[in-house]
């Protein structure tokens, strides 16, 4: 048998970071590849080390749709830089210091909090669908089937982030054997259309031999099955059918040096049917196997009131471990431990010596104006809100006991919100529900300079005057000696609300005008978040009553409740990509209360933290301009030479 290194196949691209990395050297006292194949427990860490590659999503230091998203803002303190943020990788990718020298993020190479790289988990998918039919001791033949279909979806996923980060890129369907010749391993990137027919080709090979469900969540969590595979394809195909990818004629010239052009070179209107038929095709799938939209049930907490209840409905989903409306979530238990850490404020004073969290990460206003109207529709809409005066210090009155304390001096902008408002955001004058607290609407907040959840130093706080609730679990919170209790939990990475919008958005863009199948799935998950249907909110509350009855009204509808429903859940930074609609979303200025301030009637003025610009080359990632001295084939993405 060859030893480890003869079998450790060059990857493409993990090949041309430099030229002395075409093939892994270990030592020689290493077992082979196929030793670690002889056995079911060798197959099975084989197989875990297949999932250890899934990108780190819901961690600011490696997930670059957190801090590099305009919807949270943090301040920049060379004591909080650690490897815990990443250095602030992210957060300067949303500040335009992206660069293709050094670029950041790089799952591309495995550098700057890319983690080890994709294609390096891509090199290891291979490995195992290669290897794992010698193992024949304890494990069926069907056991080996649902495993080859777990690692192909995995294969499949790593593909798509890479294209969702750079675009086009070049498939890796089998590992270069360690003779290929310098030439066979400068790889060409395969076109757009190419590379998801080969990805979605790889899902649909693995979904019959995936199981319903799992059987086991202490011994399966975050193993794929067939909803989540679906709910995969879902996500590639309706990216793919998005204005980036789907004809845009900004990279329609963008060619590698044989003339072939990467990208699609028109619009394709049945990009949208093909996405919406995967879409409900999930969503059957996942019904089947008992997915439905969450409701917090947990019998040790007593929840009284039901509009405490329906923000728990709202929050909880993202973080209460493996519930009903999870699809897919991440099997690394410890992902989400900085999110939280660095999003929860201090409930207590006597905490504040002790440093149980580490306030970091506030969502900016700019998010807080997302939300709708206790109404249903947009606050600049409403016919009935004071949009002018959103910015102005008002007194809450008694007709809302469990989202803002009652004569309370705060803004307008924080009075009569829809409840994912309260679900999501904790600011001066409102309640924060559970992490110690489960009595009537938790703790009383409090956020002027030196108050128990405002600034009390020069770091620890949020900028911006908002915390974010849903990365928080409910049951993580301080001790009785002021260190810190939490629960780890697996963040969801696919749930059904989204395939449940992602499906209103295709039927939306390929029929002529919306109709009940489109309201329909919007109407699902505005009803779950305790709103009427969008028809009836429009007509009886917008100053635009037939913007639902329109394609492009529609469509706006669906984009802004992607935006609420799963706020703080790395979507936005990549939905507002593949709409093309970045270069205006994000531009403009970043919006703060004044934290500084310890009287109301300062603290409630606009303060104005940065001016954000968004460039139409920030849209994909530069390739490291060093691969491609490497290799010479490939064609860095536009704008970035």
């Amino acid at each position: 048998m060859k030893i480890i290194r003869n079998l450790f196949i060059v990857t493409t691209l993990c090949c041309l970071a430099s030229c002395a990395d075409y093939i892994d050297v270990v030592p020689d006292n290493i077992a082979t590849i196929d030793y670690a194949f002889r056995d079911r427990v060798g197959a099975e860490k084989f197989l875990a080390t297949c999932y250890s590659f899934i990108p780190r999503i819901g961690d600011p230091k490696n997930d670059p749709a957190l801090m590099g998203s305009d919807e949270l803002w943090n301040f920049v303190d060379t004591r909080e830089a650690n490897n815990e943020v990443g250095q602030y990788n992210a957060f300067y990718i949303k500040t335009g210091d992206q660069t293709a020298a050094n670029p950041r993020i790089n799952y591309w190479d495995g550098e700057n909090y890319g983690g080890n790289g994709l294609f390096k988990g891509i090199r290891y998918c291979n490995i195992f669908l290669d290897k794992v039919d010698q193992v024949t001791v304890q494990v069926s033949a069907e056991q080996r089937s649902i495993w080859k279909a777990e690692v192909k979806v995995l294969k499949a996923y790593y593909h798509f982030y890479l294209m969702r980060m750079y675009g086009p890129i070049p498939l890796v369907k089998e590992n270069l054997s360690v003779e290929a010749t310098p030439e066979e391993v400068r790889v060409y990137r395969d076109p757009w259309d190419e590379c998801v027919d080969y990805i979605v080709g790889l899902i649909d090979e693995a979904v019959e031999d995936l199981p319903l469900a799992i059987e086991s969540r202490t011994t399966e969590a975050g193993h794929i099955t067939q909803p989540a595979a679906l709910a995969i394809k879902a996500l590639i195909l309706t990216t793919s059918a998005s204005p980036l990818f789907n004809g845009n004629p900004e990279y329609a010239g963008v060619a590698d040096n044989r003339g072939v052009k990467i990208f699609s070179q028109s619009y394709d209107e049945s990009k949208w049917k093909r996405a919406a038929d995967a879409c409900k095709q999930a969503i059957d799938v996942a019904e089947e196997a008992g997915h439905r939209l969450y409701t917090f049930n947990n019998s040790q907490y007593i929840v009284a009131a039901p509009e405490v209840q329906l923000v728990n409905n709202l929050r909880c989903v993202y973080h209460d471990r493996y519930n009903e409306e999870m699809l897919w979530c991440n099997p690394q238990n410890d992902v989400s431990t900085y999110y939280e850490y660095y999003s929860m404020p201090y409930f207590v004073d006597e905490a504040w010596s002790t440093n149980p969290y580490r306030g970091l990460l506030g969502p900016t206003i700019r998010m807080a104006e997302k939300f709708y109207t206790d109404n249903g529709v947009p606050i600049d809409e409403d016919k009935d809100w004071d949009y002018p005066n959103r910015y102005k210090m008002v007194e809450a009155g008694d007709d809302q006991p469990y989202y803002v304390q009652p004569q309370y001096h705060t803004a307008q902008l924080n009075l009569h919100r829809e409840p994912r408002f309260y679900a999501n955001l904790c600011f001066d004058g409102c309640y924060w529900w559970g992490n110690g607290n489960f009595t009537g609407a938790g703790w009383d907040i409090h956020m002027k300079r030196g108050q128990t959840s405002g600034k009390n130093g020069s770091f620890r706080y949020t900028i911006t005057g908002y915390w974010s609730k849903k990365p928080n679990h409910y049951t993580s919170t301080t001790t009785s000696t002021y260190g810190r209790s939490r629960t780890a939990y697996t963040p969801a990475l696919l749930r059904l609300s989204d395939l449940y919008l992602m499906y209103a958005e295709c039927l939306n863009e390929y029929k002529a005008a919306p109709d009940e199948e489109v309201y329909a799935y919007i109407d699902k998950v505005r009803a779950h978040a305790g709103l009427e249907g969008v028809i009836d909110s429009w007509e009886n509350y917008s100053r635009f009553p037939n913007k639902p009855k329109t394609k492009d009204g529609m469509r706006e509808i669906i984009h802004r409740e992607r935006e609420v429903e799963l706020c703080f859940e790395s979507k936005h930074f990549w939905d507002v990509r593949r709409w093309k609609t970045a270069v205006t979303d994000i531009t403009g200025p970043v919006y703060a209360w004044n934290v500084d301030a310890s009287k109301e009637n300062e603290y409630y003025q606009i303060i104005t933290l940065a001016n954000l610009k968004f460039t139409a080359k920030e849209y994909l990632w530069p390739i490291k301009t060093n691969t491609i001295r490497v290799n010479t084939n490939l064609v860095q993405n536009p704008y970035w030479e």
